[in-house]
């Protein structure tokens, strides 16, 4: 049988390692589909709702495979739906290979229909290779290259196919000017940082009372080595939120989120610390880390276009994180007073006390912090979690506890609603064993994720554990956008754009064959959350929460509370609700400590 350049595309994806593709079909990529028939659907054909979704899922599998994603769309408007995700892969340092149709070479700026220049729509998003196929000799090197880019870089890349060239008979590079040869596979070194590099780098750190460390989804693989260098140097651990599972939050010096979402800990640490160890990170709020002329600080990373940001750094280490974490160990001190770190560990323990307090105030109906409160206290150890954009994140990054080998995630950088069921999805099939589980808006519900839930309700059954669980935070708001027009813009909410019309969740969930339930009162939560952590198919828990429950972080200036209460004046239709509950939650940190 001859073999067309689609049927080597998907000979070669297998080669790769690659076992499944999201995407939608179109006529664009007709040929590619008709490979995947001959191949007995392998690589996996997994067809999303829409070719967003698919690159969402492709971004999902990757953050918690390790692997690069793969999605697929046809030409024109297929390809133009896949760039929100691939921008989310962009700004996330995630890897992703999406392919994608294009017409015949002969129509080609023949203004034919659904012709767009795919070159120049992502040459922005896939800045670090993009690249199309016009004839069958092409095909290995630019596929190859695109793997190793996309693994190489964290970045996302694209590859064109032109429909007709799908179709063409497939001829190897041969061994003849102008033409590229390639290869499969890659070998990864180990980097570490040049050893004067380092002695300076421990020089500073040794130097310092008061150390702080900062770690990001760059140290991840590296927990041992985070906590043995923060054991030596006496030091606190913040985390930035895509770092939030590199280490447990049962160690009592973890601070915690770092940020407008972050924790009271963490903010201290960073204002009183000394000294600053960044490691794998590049969290770009400067005024969440200490004053420019406050610390002297170190900073490791991988990416070398990644560092030296943010703050001035004294050593900018570029390296493996647990690579140059132990070149580094045996040459820091033992630092005997430990004041400063009992002083943190003190404040931790404090903090998730107040978590807990201000999970259990009263609220009409539901107090959304007490959803991911009760979660957390029966989270499985394996759990993967997904938090949409939007309050859920707020909730996500304090009242949640990491710990085991529990992952988790959010759109971190882009920050674009609607990711958090399709991460679920791609988590689902890179780890078919784990339970996994989506906290979502019910803006970002009705967006997208109600759709999405088809995507569930078709492949389910093939998943060697059954549990995917999307709990939908139902306030009918559009909440953050609500609370950020008041704290600052000092602007009451409008209606017309912040109200969302009101639907059953779980209705719609148990319409399409899932297990569902209506959550209205609060001591309901827990058995709500084991039955559906416990059930023998995905489940939707619809959380009828209260809307007027502030998000206003721990140390919020003095502008957002002037603002806040600037729109309350203005005649903001919640004013009343938003002034009790937010007396009644700030309280909580005001009361004694329980154990004084």
């Amino acid at each position: 049988m001859t073999t067309t350049v689609s049927d080597h595309l998907l000979e070669r994806l297998r080669e790769w390692g690659v076992h499944q593709v999201f995407g939608y079909p179109g006529d664009g990529i007709n040929g590619i589909l008709g490979a995947f028939s001959r191949a007995d659907d392998r690589p996996r054909f997994i067809q999303a709702r829409h070719e967003e979704m698919s690159a969402f899922e492709a971004v999902g599998y990757a953050k918690f495979s390790g692997r690069p994603g793969v999605c697929m769309a046809t030409s024109g408007p297929g390809a133009v739906h896949l760039l929100n995700g691939l921008y989310d892969a962009k700004l996330d340092h995630v890897p992703v290979v999406a392919i994608v149709g294009q017409t015949n070479r002969t129509a080609m700026g023949g203004s034919y229909q659904q012709e767009i220049d795919l070159l120049s729509l992502f040459k922005d998003v896939a800045s670090d290779y993009v690249q199309m196929v016009t004839v069958p000799e092409q095909l290995p090197n630019v596929l190859d290259r695109a793997m190793r880019v996309a693994m190489g870089r964290g970045a996302p890349t694209a590859i064109i196919i032109p429909n007709d060239v799908q179709e063409l008979d497939y001829q190897p590079p041969e061994h003849a000017f102008k033409m590229v040869p390639s290869s499969l596979g890659i070998s990864w070194p180990e980097a570490v940082p040049d050893d004067e590099a380092v002695r300076r780098a421990a020089e500073i750190l040794n130097s310092g009372e008061k150390v702080a460390m900062l770690v990001g989804q760059g140290a991840r693989g590296a927990a041992d080595e985070v906590v043995r260098v923060a054991d030596l140097l006496g030091a606190g651990v913040a985390k930035a939120l895509l770092g939030k599972d590199v280490l447990s939050d049962e160690l009592p010096f973890v601070t915690g989120s770092i940020g407008l979402l972050g924790t009271r800990p963490s903010y201290e640490m960073m204002r009183d610390c000394d000294t600053l160890l960044t490691v794998g990170s590049s969290f770009p709020y400067t005024q969440f880390m200490p004053e420019l002329d406050q610390a002297r600080a170190v900073q490791i990373d991988i990416d070398p276009t990644m560092i030296g940001m943010r703050y001035p750094y004294e050593v900018n280490l570029v390296g493996d994180a647990a690579a140059t974490l132990r070149a580094l160990v045996p040459l820091l001190d033992h630092k005997e007073d430990r004041g400063w770190r009992r002083d943190l560990e003190e404040k931790v323990a404090r903090w998730w006390e107040v978590m807990d307090a201000e999970a259990r105030v009263d609220a009409d109906p539901i107090n959304p912090m007490r959803l991911f409160s009760e979660f957390s206290a029966q989270a499985p150890p394996d759990a993967i979690v997904a938090a949409d954009s939007g309050s859920a994140a707020n909730w996500y990054a304090r009242q949640i506890r990491m710990r085991a080998s529990m992952r988790g995630s959010l759109s971190g950088t882009l920050a674009t609603m609607g990711p958090a069921v399709p991460y679920v999805i791609g988590a689902k099939f890179a780890h078919p064993d784990r339970p996994a589980i989506a906290f979502e808006g019910d803006g970002a519900m009705q967006m997208n994720g109600m759709a999405e839930l088809l995507t569930v309700a078709r492949y389910w059954e093939e998943w060697d554990d059954p549990r995917l669980v999307v709990a939908v935070l139902h306030n009918d708001d559009l909440n953050q956008v609500t609370w950020e027009l008041r704290a600052m813009g000092g602007t009451p909410t409008f209606v017309e754009s912040q109200a969302l019309p009101s639907m059953s969740y779980a209705d719609f969930a148990a319409s399409i064959g899932l297990g569902s339930a209506t959550v209205t009162d609060p001591d309901d939560l827990a058995g709500a959350w084991e039955t559906a952590l416990s059930a023998d198919r995905p489940f939707v828990l619809d959380v009828h929460c209260d809307a007027d429950v502030p998000p206003i972080p721990p140390h919020a200036d003095l502008e957002q509370m002037t603002n806040l209460a600037a729109a309350l004046a203005k005649g903001d239709s919640s004013r009343w609700g938003v002034i009790k509950q937010g007396i009644k939650t700030k309280a909580q940190e005001l009361l004694p400590d329980r154990d004084g």
